[in-house]
């Protein structure tokens, strides 16, 4: 059953579209190593938060492999991507409503084969969402 493809970026463009049509921001938490391209400064204990709204972001793709698009950080233009291996959220800013997904970590070596002197995972980082009525 291995062959079957991960629904995860389907789900992404789902809750981004779920997000869009109903007025809600869509944001997007990601794990950063090596394999992401995000500006470093704002990235806080190997993660960052990423606004994926259509008035944020332009030439936003949500590809199978790779989330991409480019935004402004500071008011400097800044070219993003991001697998979506290392997505562990999405979800509405104004409810909290969204998806979290756990972080594979064995998917990190086949998308750049780097090797790290520090190679400890952060633990409990992960952000957790509660459904909100």
């Amino acid at each position: 059953m291995s062959d079957i493809p991960s629904n995860k970026p389907y789900l992404i463009r789902a809750l981004h579209q779920w997000c869009t049509d109903f007025g809600f921001t869509p944001f997007m938490a990601v794990f950063v190593d090596s394999s992401v391209e995000v500006p470093m400064e704002f990235v806080k204990k190997d993660e960052i938060v990423l606004n994926l709204s259509l008035e944020a972001c332009h030439q936003l793709n949500l590809d199978n492999e790779w989330i991409s698009f480019q935004a402004r950080f500071g008011g400097v233009p800044r070219k993003i991507m991001v697998p979506v291996s290392h997505v562990l959220a999405i979800y509405a800013r104004e409810n909290g409503q969204g998806m979290s997904f756990p972080f594979d970590a064995s998917q990190t070596n086949k998308l750049k084969d780097v090797s790290h002197e520090n190679t400890e995972k952060p633990k409990g980082s992960r952000p957790s969402l509660t459904i909100v009525k």
